[in-house]
Protein backbone atom coordinates (compact mmCIF):
# COMPACT_ATOMS: atom_id res chain seq x y z
CA UNK A 1 0.00 0.00 0.00
CA UNK A 2 1.19 3.47 -0.88
CA UNK A 3 2.94 5.17 2.25
CA UNK A 4 1.00 8.06 1.51
CA UNK A 5 -2.66 6.24 1.49
CA UNK A 6 -3.70 6.86 5.34
CA UNK A 7 -3.34 10.97 4.69
CA UNK A 8 -4.43 11.06 1.32
CA UNK A 9 -7.66 8.84 2.09
CA UNK A 10 -8.24 11.13 5.49
CA UNK A 11 -7.73 14.39 3.57
CA UNK A 12 -10.32 13.02 0.74
CA UNK A 13 -12.51 11.58 3.49
CA UNK A 14 -12.49 8.10 1.87
CA UNK A 15 -14.18 8.87 -2.10
CA UNK A 16 -12.43 9.01 -5.25
CA UNK A 17 -11.34 13.01 -5.76
CA UNK A 18 -12.26 12.45 -9.23
CA UNK A 19 -16.33 10.68 -9.17
CA UNK A 20 -16.64 11.00 -5.42
CA UNK A 21 -17.35 7.26 -5.32
CA UNK A 22 -17.47 6.49 -1.55
CA UNK A 23 -14.80 3.72 -0.52
CA UNK A 24 -16.55 2.26 1.93
CA UNK A 25 -18.51 -0.07 -0.43
CA UNK A 26 -15.96 -1.20 -2.04
CA UNK A 27 -13.87 -3.90 -0.48
CA UNK A 28 -10.56 -3.01 -1.18
CA UNK A 29 -8.81 0.50 -0.80
CA UNK A 30 -8.54 2.87 -3.25
CA UNK A 31 -5.07 4.00 -5.37
CA UNK A 32 -3.46 6.93 -4.47
CA UNK A 33 -2.32 8.54 -7.50
CA UNK A 34 -0.56 11.71 -8.77
CA UNK A 35 -2.78 14.54 -9.91
CA UNK A 36 0.23 15.46 -12.40
CA UNK A 37 1.93 12.26 -13.44
CA UNK A 38 5.90 12.41 -12.19
CA UNK A 39 6.62 11.63 -16.20
CA UNK A 40 5.13 15.79 -16.58
CA UNK A 41 6.38 16.85 -13.91
CA UNK A 42 4.59 16.56 -11.33
CA UNK A 43 6.61 15.31 -7.95
CA UNK A 44 5.34 13.12 -4.65
CA UNK A 45 4.40 16.00 -2.89
CA UNK A 46 0.84 15.76 -0.56
CA UNK A 47 -0.75 18.07 -2.70
CA UNK A 48 0.00 16.91 -5.86
CA UNK A 49 -1.55 13.23 -4.89
CA UNK A 50 -5.55 12.54 -4.94
CA UNK A 51 -6.95 9.10 -3.65
CA UNK A 52 -8.46 7.40 -6.57
CA UNK A 53 -10.73 4.47 -7.35
CA UNK A 54 -9.80 2.10 -9.82
CA UNK A 55 -11.79 3.25 -12.70
CA UNK A 56 -10.76 6.97 -12.32
CA UNK A 57 -6.92 6.28 -11.88
CA UNK A 58 -7.13 3.65 -15.16
CA UNK A 59 -9.06 6.05 -17.30
CA UNK A 60 -6.85 9.08 -16.09
CA UNK A 61 -3.33 7.22 -16.33
CA UNK A 62 -1.23 9.81 -16.87
CA UNK A 63 -3.66 12.64 -18.86
CA UNK A 64 -3.06 16.26 -18.15
CA UNK A 65 -4.48 17.92 -21.30
CA UNK A 66 -7.16 17.01 -22.97
CA UNK A 67 -8.24 18.29 -26.56
CA UNK A 68 -12.36 19.21 -26.47
CA UNK A 69 -14.33 18.11 -29.04
CA UNK A 70 -16.50 20.95 -28.98
CA UNK A 71 -13.45 23.61 -29.11
CA UNK A 72 -10.50 21.51 -30.34
CA UNK A 73 -8.66 23.56 -27.07
CA UNK A 74 -6.07 21.83 -25.28
CA UNK A 75 -7.70 21.44 -21.52
CA UNK A 76 -6.50 20.96 -18.39
CA UNK A 77 -8.12 17.75 -16.72
CA UNK A 78 -9.74 18.48 -13.40
CA UNK A 79 -6.84 19.59 -10.49
CA UNK A 80 -8.90 18.02 -6.99
CA UNK A 81 -6.25 21.02 -5.17
CA UNK A 82 -7.66 23.76 -7.60
CA UNK A 83 -10.85 23.22 -8.89
CA UNK A 84 -13.93 22.51 -6.71
CA UNK A 85 -16.38 19.60 -8.12
CA UNK A 86 -19.74 21.70 -7.90
CA UNK A 87 -18.10 23.94 -9.95
CA UNK A 88 -17.99 21.70 -13.10
CA UNK A 89 -20.31 19.22 -12.36
CA UNK A 90 -23.42 18.03 -11.26
CA UNK A 91 -25.55 15.18 -10.16
CA UNK A 92 -28.99 14.92 -12.42
CA UNK A 93 -32.06 12.76 -10.76
CA UNK A 94 -30.79 9.56 -12.71
CA UNK A 95 -27.22 9.44 -11.40
CA UNK A 96 -25.64 10.73 -14.19
CA UNK A 97 -22.65 13.51 -13.55
CA UNK A 98 -23.63 16.31 -16.16
CA UNK A 99 -20.31 18.72 -16.94
CA UNK A 100 -20.89 22.56 -15.77
CA UNK A 101 -17.88 23.47 -17.88
CA UNK A 102 -15.38 22.77 -20.18
CA UNK A 103 -12.83 21.19 -17.54
CA UNK A 104 -15.97 19.18 -16.80
CA UNK A 105 -16.55 17.66 -20.01
CA UNK A 106 -13.44 16.76 -20.94
CA UNK A 107 -13.07 14.94 -17.15
CA UNK A 108 -16.32 13.45 -17.90
CA UNK A 109 -15.55 12.12 -21.55
CA UNK A 110 -11.88 10.97 -20.88
CA UNK A 111 -12.62 8.97 -17.05
CA UNK A 112 -15.81 8.09 -18.73
CA UNK A 113 -17.99 8.69 -15.43
CA UNK A 114 -21.18 8.17 -16.89
CA UNK A 115 -20.60 4.20 -17.92
CA UNK A 116 -24.42 2.24 -17.17
CA UNK A 117 -22.47 0.44 -14.09
CA UNK A 118 -21.07 3.49 -12.82
CA UNK A 119 -24.61 5.08 -12.76
CA UNK A 120 -26.53 1.93 -11.53
CA UNK A 121 -24.08 2.26 -8.82
CA UNK A 122 -24.39 5.80 -8.06
CA UNK A 123 -28.35 5.61 -7.66
CA UNK A 124 -28.08 2.35 -5.28
CA UNK A 125 -24.80 4.59 -3.36
CA UNK A 126 -27.72 7.22 -3.07
CA UNK A 127 -30.41 4.85 -1.45
CA UNK A 128 -27.93 4.08 1.14
CA UNK A 129 -27.05 7.96 1.72
CA UNK A 130 -23.50 7.25 0.58
CA UNK A 131 -23.27 9.47 -2.42
CA UNK A 132 -22.79 12.15 -2.89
Amino acid sequence: MNPFYATVAERAGHRCEYCCAPEVVFNFPFEVEHIIPPGTGGDDDFANLALACRSCNVFKAAVVLITDDLTDADVRLFHPRQDQWLEHFRLDDDGQIEPLSTTGRVKVRQLRLNMRSQIAARRQWAKLGLYP
